[in-house]
């Protein structure tokens, strides 16, 4: 998966943001303004940070030398995912969607209720 295809996945989900509060070099991707994906798209290769349930986090690190630890995030809740064709887009697809989620489990209930109504 290309950082354009993260971009486009992640702005295709209900009431998402792009804002760049790190600088020009790093994408920040929010739902209610919550982040949910943290993208460095000019990294070699480019990486992006994934909120992940605890032991699906241990789990995929185990399955895929390019997930690691999230990077300056809390690494029991965060992964970081090189982009570097080791992992199926699917697969990276599936993680953009569980970090989206992971993210709106923790609002209100009506908010929860409202996006996934989208």
């Amino acid at each position: 998966m290309t950082p354009e295809q993260v971009a486009a996945a992640a702005l295709e989900m209900a009431e998402v943001t792009e804002e760049r509060p790190f600088g020009p070099e790093v994408d920040v991707y929010k739902v209610c303004g919550k982040v949910f994906i943290i993208a460095a798209p000019r990294d070699q290769p480019p990486r992006v940070t994934l909120k992940c349930e605890p032991s699906l986090a241990v789990h995929l690190r185990e399955q895929y030398p390019a997930v690691t630890p999230g990077y300056h995030t809390n690494k029991r809740l965060w992964n970081t995912v090189l982009l570097d064709g080791t992992i199926p887009s699917d697969e990276i697809a599936d993680m953009i969607d569980h970090s989206y989620f992971q993210v709106i489990a923790g609002l209100p209930k009506a908010t929860r209720e409202r996006l996934l109504r989208h």
